[in-house]
């Protein structure tokens, strides 16, 4: 038997106005949800994590609390908006919730970067470890005065190196007009007729080259933005930062050509459906953001929250599980972090063949996931 409980974390107070909810912001409080075997206390908890997601009914909680663990999803305050987001935040959040794991009987702690998880597990890890972030980009806490406590094991599931690093490689770089989104310049468009898969070796090297520099082009827009706020007399008193749209998020060669970075995943199609609507939709990835945002957590040059940066100077446990059939998150993003943790005490890769994103309809896959985990948490 298994129950389920709502925990919740005190927290600071928060900074500045990122969330227009009131009540959330007064709360005061960061929550999560509990899965475990009715009337004991586990030794171990799990916790699952994610800079946005709203992980409260996570499809491996019942798994693992069915495997003799606390099972914990995790919430942070931007749970289901991250246009205002500051990755160092989520830390925060993360690190109240690891107190209160500790507080309330579990002695060890696991963290579990999901999907985008990775953005942010093995940069709480350490900067818990050795902190020395202490002003991020774009604003946020001074990390070495945020005194985070190190968990016992990290471990990655599903997960991609970084979310400015992904946002990069689906960028539209044909669109070159951030005013003019549906303007497209042909030479640089995937979907048009002229630049149908397999793409050309040549095409691949410009375009990949046009989304870097796109992302570069609204990171230097963003810092001139704030630099107007800052300085200019016309700006609004107290204003610090704006909100803009980023259209065209969807754009990643790899979703029409299976050729480039092959796996199992289905070609044409992403977690959103079709590629063309997905590059435009309102709920796409990196659609809407703030200045001080988008250099926190999209921006290559400027966010910290990248995975591959951290990996090599964590010492603890670090295990990268991925489904080999994920239309996301692709094999050598899974190798490429299982080889930059080159400093952990031990550190292991495991693919679980033909798993999707979310093992739908696949509960023998998660089967084999969650089995893999548990193995290497004993």
């Amino acid at each position: 038997m298994i129950e389920r409980n709502l925990l919740g974390a005190r927290t600071a107070a928060h900074a500045k106005v990122e969330v227009y909810s009131g009540v959330a912001r007064l709360a005061r409080t960061v929550w999560a949800s509990e899965l475990k075997p009715v009337g004991s206390r586990p030794k171990t908890a799990i916790m699952i994590c994610h800079p946005t997601a709203n992980f409260l009914g996570h499809y491996a909680l019942q798994g693992l609390a069915e495997r003799g663990y606390g099972a914990i999803g995790l919430t942070t305050r931007y749970v289901g908006n991250d246009s205002s987001l500051i990755m160092e935040n989520c830390l925060l959040d993360m690190g109240a919730m690891v107190e209160h794991l500790y507080e309330i009987g579990y002695q060890r702690v696991v963290l579990v970067g999901n999907s985008g998880g990775a953005s942010i597990v093995p940069y709480y890890q350490a900067q818990a470890l050795k902190p020395t972030v202490t002003k991020p980009a774009g604003g946020g806490p001074d990390l070495s005065t945020a005194q985070l406590r190190a968990v016992d094991l990290v471990v990655l599931l599903n997960a991609h190196p970084s979310r400015a690093r992904l946002s990069t490689e689906w960028l539209d770089p044909s669109i070159t007009d951030e005013r003019d989104p549906f303007t497209r310049e042909a030479t640089l468009d995937m979907y048009h007729p002229q630049n149908s898969a397999p793409f050309s070796d040549d095409f691949i090297v410009r375009y990949r080259n046009a989304q870097v520099l796109r992302n570069q082009r609204i990171s230097t827009w963003c810092e001139s933005q704030l630099q107007w706020l800052e300085h200019s007399p016309d700006a609004p008193v107290g204003l610090d930062d704006v909100a803009f749209i980023v259209q065209g998020t969807a754009a990643d060669l790899r979703f029409l050509d299976g050729n480039i970075d092959p796996s199992d995943r289905q070609i044409g199609v992403t977690l959103w459906g079709s590629p063309t609507v997905a590059n435009y939709m309102p709920a796409g990835i990196s659609r809407l953001a703030t200045c001080r945002s988008w250099l926190n957590q999209w921006s290559l040059e400027h966010t910290n929250a990248d995975s591959l940066r951290w990996l090599p100077t964590i010492t603890s446990p670090i295990l990268v599980v991925l489904g080999t059939a994920d239309v996301t998150v692709l094999p050598h993003m899974a190798q490429q972090m299982h080889d930059a943790a080159t400093s952990s005490a031990r550190r292991q890769l495991h693919y679980v063949k033909n798993a999707t994103h979310y093992f739908e309809n696949q509960p023998e896959l998660l089967t084999e996931a969650l089995d893999v985990i548990a193995d290497f948490v004993n």
